[in-house]
């Protein structure tokens, strides 16, 4: 055997070796990369969801799941629109100018939302995380006071909510309520999690 057969030998075994190797690092790091991206589930989670609201009579509520976390869809009743001046003095942040949550301009008013007559929020209270519960009935209850004008309970500290979902004053709850980017699609349909300007 002549040197250039032993090292023709050696180059056949050395390339045969590192493409075997290569490949094995490729099938290796093919499934590894894979895991970093989002799953079916993890893409729908973070969708857009659209809500047909003919169905909503004024005074009632339906909640939808976006993102993980319950939305709010409220038709308020005319009677229920004009609380919303009696409360205005009564809340923390009556403009929704504080940014942890960042209020969309177009329900940066005094019922927060694009239209008098809905409400679109997070049903997630600002202090720990727990979810309010409806108080609409006007009037004296326990825990709240006498001239209550319908909103929110959160029953975890106490803190309330008017019916924008505006936090009252001297509560817990460091913010009002999160009101996520939506439009309208129709009078009937509504899509949370975009808007127009996203």
């Amino acid at each position: 055997m002549s040197d250039s057969s032993v090292d023709s030998s050696k180059r056949t075994w050395l390339i045969a070796s590192t493409c075997a190797g290569a490949a094995g690092g490729v099938a290796v790091a093919v499934p590894f990369v894979s895991t970093f991206a989002p799953s079916e589930r993890a893409k729908a989670a973070g969708a857009a969801v659209e809500v047909d609201i003919s169905g909503i009579k004024p005074g009632e509520k339906v909640t939808v799941e976006w993102r993980g976390k319950p939305v709010w869809i409220i038709r308020r009743t005319p009677e229920q629109v004009q609380t919303l001046k009696k409360t205005e003095g009564q809340v923390a942040d009556p403009n929704s100018d504080r940014k942890a949550y960042p209020t969309p301009a177009y329900a940066k008013n005094q019922h927060r939302s694009i239209k008098p007559e809905f409400f679109v929020g997070v049903g997630i209270c600002s202090h720990l995380g727990c979810s309010p519960s409806d108080k609409f009935v006007t009037g004296a209850q326990p825990s709240l006071p006498d001239d209550w004008n319908g909103g929110f309970l959160c029953p975890c500290h106490g803190s309330t909510f008017d019916l924008a979902g505006r936090v009252f004053k001297n509560k817990p709850a460091p913010d009002n309520l999160e009101v996520p980017p939506h439009m309208y699609l129709s009078d009937t349909r509504i899509l949370i999690g975009e808007d127009k300007k996203a």
